[in-house]
This record gives C-alpha cells, sequence and structure tokens, in this order.
C-alpha cells in the first residue's frame, strides 16, 4: 500500500528516462562523474556517466575513490567539488572596455546562465546553497547571475544511506536527508546486482518531469527501508561537533592557545574555503592589453587565508596565519550566525579531507571546548 502519494519508485532506466526529460525541457544535466582519481560534478550525458561501482574513503588529509562490489551509482559522499562552482563560477568577467575616439566604451557582460538541472545534491550541499541564497538573494543587493542560476536550475537531491569519514551533518542538523528545496529528491536501494530508486516529488516542476517516466507508487515497505538506511547512515558519521553555546564560547576566546597550535600545521593554503560550499568570498582584477586599447574586469574566488584579503590604505590586518585561521574559524561557527541567522558549517567534512595537512575542525573545535570551563 502506497503511504505518500509524493513518492513513486523507479529503476536505473526510469533514471535516465528523468535525465532525458530534463534535457527535452532545455537543462543542462550536471551530476557526479569520475574524473581525475575523483568524483567530480561535471556535465553528463546519460547515466552511463555515472559513478556506478565506486566508492570513496576520506579521513583528515585523505581522499581516495575505490572500486567495489556494489551497482550503486550513489555509493559516495561528497567530493572536492560544491555545487557553487556553477552558480558562482571561480571567475567571470564582468565588463571589458575598448578605446574610442573619445574616451572608452564599456561593455557589461551578458548575465545570461544555462538552465542547470543538479543530479544528486546531498543534504549538506542542499543546506550550502539555502546558505548562499541568503548571502546572494536576499537583502538591498541582490547578485543576479546566481540569483537566475537558482531561478533556472532543478534540482535532484539524494538521501545519504551511508556516512562518510569527514561527514558530521547530524551535529549540524543538516543531514543526511534531504529537507526542503529539491525539485526530486532519490533514495537509492540496492539490491544484489540490481537498484531502484524511490523518488520524493517535491515541486510541481518534479512532478511535470516525474508524468512520462515508468514508475509504480512506493510501498509502506520500501519507504520504510529507506528510513532504515537514512537512519543508519546518521548514526555512523565519522565525525561529531558539540554546537551548544559554541558561538559564544569562540567570541569569548580569541587568545585561546589553541589558535597558535594550529597555525603552526596550517599551510595558509586556502583549501578549506575553496572546498567549502558555502564560503562566498571574491575578488576583483582590473587587466589591459599591452597597447591600452582594450581592458577588463574579472570577478574571482578570493580567501579569508590570503594576505592580501584583509588589507586596506595603511597595510594587512591579520598578517599572521594565527590571525587568520581565528578568523574563519570563528566566523563560519559563530559570527556568521549574526550575519544571516546560520551556521556557515553544514558538516560535509570538505574542510578536513581537503586540508594538505589534515586540520580536523572538529579537532579543533573541542580541544577549545576540553579548556575552557562553562
Amino acid at each position: 500500500m502506497n503511504t505518500d502519494p509524493n513518492s513513486y519508485v523507479i529503476d536505473l532506466h526510469g533514471l535516465g528516462a528523468v535525465f532525458e526529460a530534463l534535457r527535452t525541457k532545455g537543462y543542462t544535466v550536471v551530476g557526479p562523474t569520475v574524473r581525475d582519481a575523483a568524483i567530480v560534478y561535471e556535465p553528463i550525458s546519460s547515466i552511463a556517466d555515472l559513478p556506478r561501482g565506486w566508492t570513496d574513503q576520506q579521513g583528515p588529509g585523505y581522499y581516495r575513490i575505490i572500486k567495489s562490489d556494489s551497482c550503486a551509482v550513489f555509493d559516495y559522499n561528497t567530493g572536492p567539488h560544491a555545487w557553487k562552482k556553477f552558480l558562482n563560477p571561480s571567475r567571470q568577467r564582468l565588463w571589458h572596455a575598448t578605446k574610442q575616439a573619445q574616451g572608452f566604451e564599456v561593455i557589461p557582460e551578458s548575465r545570461e546562465v544555462p538552465a542547470y538541472a543538479f543530479i544528486g545534491v546531498r543534504a549538506c550541499d542542499m543546506k550550502a546553497i539555502q546558505i548562499q541564497d541568503r548571502v546572494f538573494r536576499t537583502g538591498s543587493h541582490v547578485e543576479s547571475r546566481y540569483d537566475r542560476a537558482r531561478t533556472r536550475s532543478f534540482v535532484v537531491a539524494v538521501n545519504c544511506t551511508r556516512s562518510g569519514g569527514t561527514c558530521f551533518c547530524t551535529s549540524m542538523h543538516t543531514g543526511p536527508r534531504v529537507g526542503a528545496g529539491f525539485d526530486l529528491g532519490l533514495t537509492e536501494l540496492v539490491c544484489g546486482k540490481s537498484q531502484e530508486f524511490v523518488v520524493e516529488v517535491g515541486s510541481d516542476r518534479g512532478r511535470q518531469i516525474l508524468e512520462g517516466v515508468s514508475k509504480e507508487p512506493a510501498s509502506k515497505a520500501k519507504l520504510e527501508e529507506c528510513d532504515r538506511l537514512i537512519n543508519q547512515a546518521a548514526q555512523s558519521m565519522g565525525r561529531s561537533m558539540q554546537t551548544e553555546n559554541l558561538r559564544e564560547l569562540l567570541q569569548q576566546n580569541p587568545e585561546h592557545p589553541r589558535w597558535a597550535e594550529v597555525a603552526d600545521r596550517c599551510l595558509s593554503c586556502a583549501n578549506c574555503t575553496m572546498a567549502c560550499p558555502t564560503c562566498f568570498c571574491s575578488t576583483v582584477e582590473d587587466t589591459t592589453d599591452l597597447t591600452g586599447a582594450h581592458a577588463e574586469r574579472w570577478q574571482r574566488w578570493d580567501s579569508c587565508f590570503t594576505m592580501d584579503f584583509s588589507y586596506v590604505a595603511g597595510g594587512t590586518i591579520r598578517t599572521s596565519t594565527r590571525s587568520r585561521y581565528r578568523q574563519w574559524m570563528t566566523h563560519k561557527l559563530s559570527t556568521w550566525h549574526e550575519q544571516f541567522e546560520t551556521s556557515g558549517c553544514v558538516g560535509c567534512g570538505r574542510c578536513i579531507s581537503w586540508c594538505p595537512v589534515g586540520i580536523d575542525l572538529t579537532e579543533e573545535v573541542r580541544a577549545i571546548q576540553s579548556t575552557v570551563s562553562t
């Protein structure tokens, strides 16, 4: 008996039919695929591009993908890429100018973007997208390109049925079950050498895409199996973080000795901020050609770990690695709440996996918590 009128079951061919329906609607389908020994998000043409039979192993400063005996296509956790690379590209031209007889003609860059269909958005990344929505789409200054990309995007989310070695989304209340914001939500069920997907309809657009796809109502047993697998993932997180009173703790301890200890290891390389799905800082660069007849302005991602980021007239404010790491972690876990009414961390674990020296955000929090009396 179907206990949820918004839930259905499709097989792998049905998932392929979803891809085709999205392409027919004009979407550029983007999803997980194997490239350069990692599972990354790239435009894909069919279900054959999905990482079927691949899984990952992650730890502090460690990421590997390995072949598995499973036929699952979503048997992995987060990789080096976040969806922000499509919504807020790492480098984009803002305008260019050409010299005319009377001064320069400035030509703004077109703000048109593809209509993306994102396949395989995990719960933590769905929350990260919603956090960036608050940054770029609210208030008096809306970032037009981002807003256009989000308006046109279609989200096929995936509930996690296993946790990774650096995941701690349950601590941040962001997963492993996807909440609101998706058009279609998938839970992959594997049995031997075959699999099927329980699909939850999350929007009218999602229902329209699913209309022409062969499906059957999800039974109570299927829904209960989904719940069991998601709960199993929630109970086997690779990391955890105690967030109670964390905002006050970090703000009240700017001179804690742990900041110096972590600075001795930190390379100030900015890997954590580049991999983070919520970090959004940027800078602009102006360039000219050798003749002086052509100029361009580019926007690119920047990081609070770079020396120039805090430069103002008179010099750089945060000259030490200690001060830059403290700024990043305190902003991410504490003062972000004051700006955007949410934490800047979604518990995806990317900053842990992709740190060259294996600095663990959750470990740094525990170190401060353990030495400060409450």
